[in-house]
C-alpha cells in the first residue's frame, strides 16, 4: 500500500504545473537560515503557542495547561521535538529533484494527519507567521531569504491545504 501512494505521489509530482522546486539559492538561503535555529525546537514551539493559544488547543496533550508550566517538561520536549523535527526534515529535503515524491508524501500525510484534527488553513498561517518571525529575529534576515522562505512555505502548503481542502 505505501508503494502504491509513493508511486502515485511521483506521478501527481509530475504531472502538477504548479509543483515546483526551489532554486539553488533558495535552498541555500532556507536551510542556512534553518540550521540557526534547528536545535530550538522547544523554544520554537513555545513561541508558537504563546502566540497562538489556539494552536495548542489542538494538542490534547496541554490544552488547558499553563505554557509556562509546561515549557520545561520532557513532554514538552518530545513533541517540539517531533513538531519541529517534521518542518528540519522537511527544510533538509528540499533542493534534489530526487526528493521531490518524498517531501510530497511527507506533506501529504501531514496535511491527512491534521486535517483529522481539524487544524485550519488560518491556523498553519498562524504557525508560518510565528516561525517567520522567530527566523527573522535569529537570522541576518533580508528581502532575498524572505522571498526564499516565502516560496518554501508557499511549496508546503499547496500540498498540505491540497489535502485540508479535499
Amino acid at each position: 500500500m505505501k508503494f502504491l501512494v509513493l508511486v502515485l505521489c511521483v506521478v501527481a509530482a509530475m504531472a502538477d504545473p504548479e509543483w515546483h522546486t526551489l532554486d539553488a539559492h533558495e535552498v541555500e538561503q532556507v536551510q542556512a537560515t534553518w540550521k540557526a535555529v534547528s536545535h530550538d525546537e522547544v523554544e520554537i514551539l513555545y513561541t508558537v503557542f504563546k502566540a497562538h493559544p489556539d494552536i495548542m488547543a489542538k494538542f490534547p496533550k496541554f490544552t488547558g495547561k499553563d505554557l509556562e508550566a509546561i515549557k520545561d517538561t520532557a513532554d514538552f520536549a518530545v513533541h517540539a521535538s517531533r513538531i519541529i523535527g517534521f518542518f528540519g526534515e522537511y527544510v533538509t529535503l528540499l533542493g534534489s529533484s530526487g526528493n521531490q515524491a518524498a517531501i510530497r508524501t511527507l506533506l501529504h500525510d501531514l496535511g491527512v494527519f491534521h486535517k483529522t484534527r481539524g487544524i485550519t488553513k488560518a491556523q498553519f498561517g498562524e504557525f508560518r507567521e510565528t516561525m517567520t518571525a522567530y527566523l527573522k529575529g535569529h537570522n541576518k534576515w533580508n528581502a532575498d531569504i524572505s522571498h526564499s522562505w516565502d516560496d518554501a512555505f508557499d511549496k508546503a502548503f499547496s500540498v498540505i491545504f491540497e489535502v485540508l481542502e479535499s
